[in-house]
C-alpha cells in the first residue's frame, strides 16, 4: 500500500483495541471467486476495467486447477473451524463463462467435495449473459448453480453502456438467453442486475426488465467516490437525482398489491426500518462476510474497491499460505463488521443511519480521510430511505384496526 494510503482510515483502525472491548470478527459466508479476469464486452462503466485499479491487467486468464483446489481447501477450513451450515460461492469475473464449462464445473464440485456433505453450498454465477447457451443452462441446472444476468434496460439503455469492443451493442444476445432462462430453466433464473442511468426514464427501464420476467431486480448505483464522482452527482450537493429515479419506481412497485417482483434494494430498507437486518452491503449496517479470491488466488476484500484506487482491496494474503481467518483480523476487513462505529460523525447522528448504513463502502472514499466518510450518494440515499420511510408510516397510520 502507498504511505498516502497508509495514513487513511481505516488502515490506522486499531483491531487489538476494538477485541478488547469485546468486539469479535465474523467468519465469511460468501466467496467470490474470479475464475476469469477479461472480459468479451467493453461497458464503459466498469470498475474493474475503467477505474482506478487496473491489477486485472497482470492476472492470469483463468483461475488454475491448483488454486481451485487450495481455495476450496480454504473455504472447507472456514466452515469447519466455525461450523457454518452454510456458505455461498459466487462465479465472478470478468466473464466467468469465459472460464468455460469444464473450469466452472471442476470449481463448483471441488468446492462441495472440500466441504462435505454437512455443510450447504449454494452457488451463484453472475453472467452478461451474452454466452448464456443452453450448454451452459444444462450445466448449472445439474449442478444447482442460480444464475443472473447484467440488463440495463431496453435496447437503447442497456447498448449505450454495454457494448462489445467493436462498438455493436449486446442487448439483443442477452435477451434471446433471457428468453430461455426464464422459460425452461427458471428454477435458477436468480434475477437481473440494472446499473442506473439517468438518461434513462426509470418506469420504462423497470417496465423493459420486468418484461423479462425475473424473480429479483437489484439495482446498482454506478460506481463513484467524493474524488471521482458518479455521472451527474456532484459531491456535496444537495440535489438528488438518484434518490428522485429511485423514489419513482418505489412507488410504482409499492402501489401493486401483490409483488410482481423482489427489489432487493427496497425490501432491504423495508426490512431494516420495520426492526430486521439487512442482508446487502448498499443497506444497513450488519456485518459484511464477503470475501474474493482473485484468478491468482490472492485473496481480496470487495472488488468494488477497485473504483477508489489502486490496491485498495488488497490484503496481501493468498490461498496457497493463508487462511480465510487470518484476513479476519486485517483493519479494512474489520472495518466492514463494527457498525456505526465505521460511520462518519456526521453519519453516526443522521436520523436514518440504521436503514442507510452510510451507503456502499466504496462510495465512501476520499483521498487523505480514507472510507471515513459519507456516501458520495448521501443526499441521494437520505431522499430514498425517507420516502419509503414516509410510505410506510402513512400506511401503518391509516390502517383500519381489526373488527370487534
Amino acid at each position: 500500500m502507498h504511505d498516502g494510503h497508509a495514513r487513511e482510515w481505516p488502515s490506522t483502525l486499531d483491531v487489538d483495541a476494538l477485541r478488547a472491548d469485546g468486539w469479535r470478527p465474523m467468519p465469511f459466508r460468501e466467496f467470490v471467486l474470479k475464475i476469469h479476469s477479461r472480459c468479451n464486452l467493453a461497458c464503459d462503466y466498469c470498475y474493474m476495467y475503467e477505474m482506478a485499479d487496473q491489477s486485472w491487467r497482470t492476472q492470469p486468464l483463468r483461475m488454475s486447477a491448483d488454486v481451485i483446489e487450495r481455495t476450496a481447501l480454504r473455504i472447507a477450513e472456514h466452515a469447519r473451524s466455525h461450523r457454518l451450515a452454510s456458505v455461498d460461492v459466487v462465479l465472478h469475473g470478468g466473464e466467468p463463462l469465459l472460464a468455460g464449462p469444464a473450469l466452472i464445473e471442476r470449481a463448483v464440485t471441488s468446492v462441495r467435495g472440500a466441504v462435505g456433505a454437512g455443510v450447504r453450498v449454494g452457488v451463484h454465477v453472475q453472467t452478461n449473459g451474452t454466452a448464456l447457451d443452453v450448454r451452459f443452462l444444462e450445466l448449472f441446472d445439474a449442478l444447482d448453480v442460480r444464475v443472473g444476468v447484467s440488463l440495463d434496460g431496453d435496447r437503447v439503455a442497456h447498448d449505450r453502456h454495454r457494448r462489445h469492443a467493436g462498438g455493436a451493442g449486446s442487448h439483443q444476445a442477452v435477451v434471446a438467453a433471457l428468453g430461455t432462462l426464464s422459460k425452461e430453466f427458471r428454477r435458477i433464473y436468480s434475477g437481473l442486475l440494472c446499473t442506473i442511468d439517468l438518461r434513462n426514464d426509470p418506469i420504462a427501464t423497470y417496465e423493459a426488465l420486468l418484461a423479462l420476467e425475473p424473480p429479483r431486480i437489484d439495482f446498482l448505483l454506478p460506481h463513484g467516490n467524493w474524488n471521482s464522482p458518479p455521472p451527474d452527482r456532484v459531491p456535496g450537493s444537495p440535489e438528488t437525482p438518484y434518490g428522485e429515479w429511485l423514489a419513482e419506481i418505489f412507488d410504482r412497485w409499492y402501489a401493486r398489491p401483490r409483488r410482481e417482483v423482489q427489489v432487493r434494494l427496497f425490501e432491504e430498507i423495508i426490512h431494516v426500518l420495520l426492526g430486521g437486518v439487512s442482508n446487502s452491503e448498499m443497506i444497513g449496517l450488519a456485518p459484511v462476510g464477503v470475501v474474493v479470491v482473485e484468478t491468482d488466488g490472492a485473496i481480496e476484500q470487495s472488488d468494488m474497491l477497485k473504483s477508489a484506487y489502486p490496491g485498495a482491496g488488497r490484503t496481501g494474503l493468498h490461498v496457497s499460505r493463508d487462511s480465510f481467518d487470518d484476513v479476519l483480523t486485517r483493519p479494512p476487513i474489520a472495518a466492514r463488521q463494527i457498525g456505526a462505529l465505521a460511520l462518519a460523525g456526521e453519519c453516526r447522528l443522521c436520523d436514518v443511519r440504521e436503514a442507510c448504513g452510510g451507503g456502499l463502502y466504496a462510495h465512501r472514499y476520499r483521498r487523505g480521510s480514507g472510507f471515513a466518510n459519507p456516501s458520495v450518494y448521501c443526499a441521494d440515499l437520505y431522499r430514498l430511505v425517507t420516502h419509503v420511510r414516509d410510505r410506510l408510516r402513512h400506511d401503518l397510520l391509516t390502517r383500519s384496526p381489526p373488527a370487534g
